[in-house]
């Protein structure tokens, strides 16, 4: 018998506070299993520690869809979440139901409040009048997980991955005003994923390669992508202070089946995701590709890396790994740190933010934002939570994606 649909309580903006007394009750334990220490290692002394994972304070649902062109689900992955005035936030998101209803939004208001929410209107050409709008997007182009940037030159920069016929790709966009943007060149991608038609008969850094053939429908105008930047589609990117740009991205390495790596019941069985890193000078060309992290000795069999947030602080950057149990098909923030980008140090290995205790909306996964935002006094995280397993062959209730909320005094121990 399937389990009853978790319904989130009406909240107003004063119980929608006072929730986070319960804040950490609902801790869910992964099973250990493919290794003898089950402590986590500690880290090197001169590397700060996190506050514990029962300091955080969750909030629950701050947006859930309700409006027809939303879907059926919502996610804040790799997204910014902008504090605006008077405790308001703009929240970029993603409408990610069904592939026809891929979109970008974004919804303003106090968090435990209604929000006003604004789907961004699409055009070929010119950008729409509009509050939120993309022109030189082709048609049939439909963008998902937009990641919004304030460029030193006082323009606003959109990155985004688009889907459409043959296409996967991450693009870049800009505007003058914040609201109308205009798609550098939706030919050239920042990225590409393996299932992009500039990627047919290209191989990934690691020899990943979907399709041999060269696309038909590839225009003569269209280069073919180059191996370095061909990757999977859980990508954050960052401006750093001298005005470089970082980015990091996840790569699939393949496994053969006799590999214990290799989980038959992952939605990409034969390929381990891993982390990666890429610089540029104007976030539009990205080289030195590098390895960043991945699965080692003191983690699980079944461990995999599905994105990697950053945040900077003084004392380095704070990262939110996603750190991925195959067999368990289970999404857990794990958090980790770098003074430079390029090392970083895991000594937890497990949980950062608890999940849920089933039913509850982020009982499977959790899947961060771009980063964390210290505002009022508190870290504010919102986040994606999900009730179904990745592979979607289990859930607990109607699945669904949300945005969620936990904050935090301090992030540090």
């Amino acid at each position: 018998m399937a389990s009853p649909t978790w319904c989130a309580p009406a909240l107003n903006r004063r119980s929608f506070l006072r929730s986070s007394l319960c804040a950490g009750a609902s801790l869910l334990l992964v099973p250990r299993m493919g290794r003898g220490d089950d402590t986590p290692s500690s880290g090197p002394p001169d590397i700060p520690a996190p506050c514990a994972a029962d300091r955080w304070q969750k909030l629950g649902v701050v947006l859930e869809p309700t409006e027809a062109w939303e879907g059926d689900d919502i996610q804040n992955f790799t997204t910014r979440a902008e504090p605006l005035d008077n405790e308001r936030w703009r929240i970029w998101y993603s409408t990610s139901g069904a592939a026809r209803a891929y979109g970008i939004a974004w919804a303003e208001g106090v968090p435990g409040e209604p929000m006003k929410k604004t789907p961004a209107v699409y055009t070929t050409g010119a950008a729409a009048d509009a509050p939120l709008a993309i022109g030189n997007l082709p048609e049939k182009w439909k963008p998902v997980q937009p990641v919004h940037l304030q460029l030193p030159n006082g323009r606003h920069r959109l990155y985004f991955w688009a889907h459409g016929p043959q296409i996967c790709r991450y693009l870049a966009a800009e505007s003058d005003d914040g609201r109308r943007y205009h798609v550098l060149n939706p030919l050239e991608g920042v990225l590409y994923h393996p299932n992009d038609r500039a990627a047919f008969g290209v191989p990934s850094p690691d020899g990943v390669m979907f399709r041999r053939e060269k696309s038909p429908d590839r225009p003569a105008g269209e280069a073919a992508a180059t191996p370095p930047l061909i990757s999977n589609d859980a990508t954050n990117i960052y401006l750093l202070p001298d005005g470089s740009f970082e980015l990091y991205t996840v790569a699939l390495v393949p496994v053969p089946k006799s590999d214990p790596a290799y989980i038959a019941e992952d939605n990409a069985p034969g390929y381990l995701r891993v982390v990666d890193r890429l610089v540029s000078g104007d976030g539009l060309h990205f080289e030195k590709r590098q390895r960043i992290i991945q699965r080692d000795a003191n983690d699980f069999v079944d461990q995999q890396f599905y994105y990697l947030s950053m945040t900077p602080t003084p004392r380095g950057r704070v990262g939110m790994l996603g750190h991925y149990r195959c067999a368990a098909q289970t999404m857990d923030l794990e958090w980790c740190f770098s003074p430079d980008g390029v090392k970083w140090h895991r000594p937890s290995r497990q949980a950062w933010i608890p999940r849920g205790n089933p039913p509850a909306p982020d009982c499977y996964g959790i899947y961060a934002a771009s980063q964390l935002v210290n505002q009022n006094g508190r870290w504010h995280l919102f986040y994606t939570g999900v009730n179904s397993a990745h592979n979607g062959k289990h859930s607990y209730g109607k699945p669904r994606q949300v945005i969620m909320l936990a904050m935090t005094r301090s992030i540090w121990a």
